[in-house]
């Protein structure tokens, strides 16, 4: 294999190391020949996420980034240890969970040292009384997941990336999960950490259910994207395996119909585990065997836990459901989401047809939502060479919502896959923020986003680049993300 047959894709801002061979021998010194690799086959495993333009891309002998070197630290002095070399050496630094992220934030853009972390991976403690666990953040979330089953307990935390991601990752990206209408997300469910800054301080902040000890740095490392640490152990709550699981499903004339009995629900302080509300277009790919939801929006909701209250929960469900015109449809197309809710089979499926496909998801509150969803549906159809934008809503609070839109579409003559993606993405973010939505819900910053950052945040962006700077001075650690716009090769 030579790198030199691929395109590569993010170059620009490559990081050119003069002496590869000291960086080595140094590295294999701090975690042993065998967790060193420079081999090709291995750089070329950690050159992409799972951003879903990168399927293109392999299929078109391009690649994303390329990292020069590829470590497995075995403990948290090691990765320590990395770093303080890598600021003498002033080569980047990228911390590498599972890889499963989708908005390019694994990407070596810089090239340098990629972390794996997959050898932190032990479930450390369950402790009953506080109804936590401690875990190791390189461990699976399916793992994770068994392993407290095994035991009678769930963190509720059920991403569809379960099988593919760690525990480092959800707190990098700020994951949300199927469940986490009960739950929370990763932010509710996270007690306590130990994690490495960028010039190799390991620091640790207590496990406690809530304190008023000043300014939480903690909240700095959940949604960093590695940036500003690398979380190494975490503590979570966890709750008893739920006792009883109801299925629920309701077909809704309209998106606002389904957004009101929703919010409703919510209003009554009864939190279904889950909610998706899936638009008609969504609806008719996902339940086409449903003739009681033909063109109609979906909405399935599951109820579990203690089985008196999750009779309340049912009760309250359907009762406001069929107040705003939603009629019952079984248990079916829960069971079918139940069956599916793992499968991306269409992300694979779009490049062998030079299809350009992804997913965004947004935020907004209630009195937005609706024009949030129309604003990005009648932006995308004005964009040439679109031929499917549609959502589902996945993620639900008192006070607003989580939306989650899908599209795809093909590049013009003379366009870039990347120049069409991009296109498509500014178009989605803008409209959302025209319509007074955020930028991201759960899936985090990375590359894709960076360089909405400003619009987003504003003059805040600016304290945030201050803190950034202060604990990373020499740009270390994941540089090129969340702070600098990669797509226009510059800070704004």
């Amino acid at each position: 294999m030579d790198f030199k047959d691929f395109e590569l894709i993010y170059k620009e801002n490559r990081c050119e190391i003069k002496d590869k061979q000291k960086i080595e021998s140094k590295l294999k010194e701090i975690v042993g020949d065998n967790n060193v690799s420079t081999k090709d086959i291995d750089i070329l495993a950690y050159t992409k996420d799972t951003s879903l333009i990168g399927f293109n891309w392999t299929l078109q002998g391009q690649i994303a980034g390329l990292p020069d070197f590829v470590t497995w630290p075995e403990n948290v002095e090691q990765i320590s240890n990395i770093l303080k070399f890598a600021n003498q050496e002033k080569v980047p630094v990228i911390p590498y969970g599972e890889g499963s992220g989708v908005v390019g934030g694994a990407i070596p853009v810089q090239g340098g040292i990629i972390i794996d972390m997959k050898k932190f991976n032990k479930v450390l403690e369950i402790n009953d009384k506080n109804l936590t666990v401690t875990a190791q953040t390189g461990i699976n979330g399916m793992n994770l997941e068994r392993h407290l089953n095994s035991k009678g307990y769930t963190t509720g935390h059920i991403p569809q990336s379960l099988y593919i991601s760690s525990l480092g990752g959800w707190i990098a990206h700020r994951a949300a999960g199927q469940f986490s209408t009960k739950y929370g997300k990763i932010e509710d469910i996270l007690l306590g950490m130990e994690a490495v800054l960028p010039q190799g301080e390991i620091i640790n902040f207590k496990t406690i259910p809530r304190a008023s000890t000043g300014p939480q740095l903690d909240k700095l490392f959940i949604g960093g994207g590695g940036t500003l640490g690398i979380v190494t152990k975490a503590t979570l709550k966890i709750w008893p395996y739920p006792a009883k699981r109801t299925l629920i499903s309701y077909a809704f004339p309209s998106i606002e119909d389904s957004f009101k009995a929703v919010r409703q629900i919510l209003r009554e302080q009864i939190y279904p585990a889950v909610i998706r509300i899936y638009d008609s277009f969504e609806t008719s790919r996902h339940f086409p065997d449903i003739e009681k939801a033909k063109d109609k929006v979906m909405v399935v909701f599951v109820c579990e836990g203690n089985s008196k209250l999750v009779e309340l929960e049912e009760l309250i469900t359907k009762e406001k459901s069929e107040k705003n015109s939603g009629v019952d449809c079984g248990v079916h197309p829960v069971e079918h989401w139940f069956e599916t809710r793992f499968r991306v089979t269409e992300t694979s499926a779009m490049p062998p047809y030079k299809i350009v496909f992804d997913t965004i998801e947004v935020a907004s509150l209630w009195e937005d939502a609706s024009r949030v969803y129309y604003s990005v549906l009648e932006s995308m159809k004005k964009l040439q060479g679109v031929i499917m934008i549609t959502a589902h809503v996945s993620h639900f609070y008192p006070n607003g919502v989580g939306i989650y839109f899908t599209f795809g579409g093909a590049p013009g003559k003379g366009q870039t896959d990347l120049e069409y993606y991009q296109k498509c993405w500014d178009t989605i973010i803008k409209a959302v923020i025209d319509a007074n939505g955020s930028i991201a819900h759960h899936h985090g910053i990375g590359i894709n986003r960076a360089h909405w950052m400003e619009t987003e945040l504003g003059r805040s962006m600016n304290t945030l680049r201050r803190i950034k700077k202060l604990l990373d001075p020499n740009d270390i650690l994941n540089p090129g993300k969340v702070y600098v716009d990669i797509w226009k090769g510059g800070e704004k």
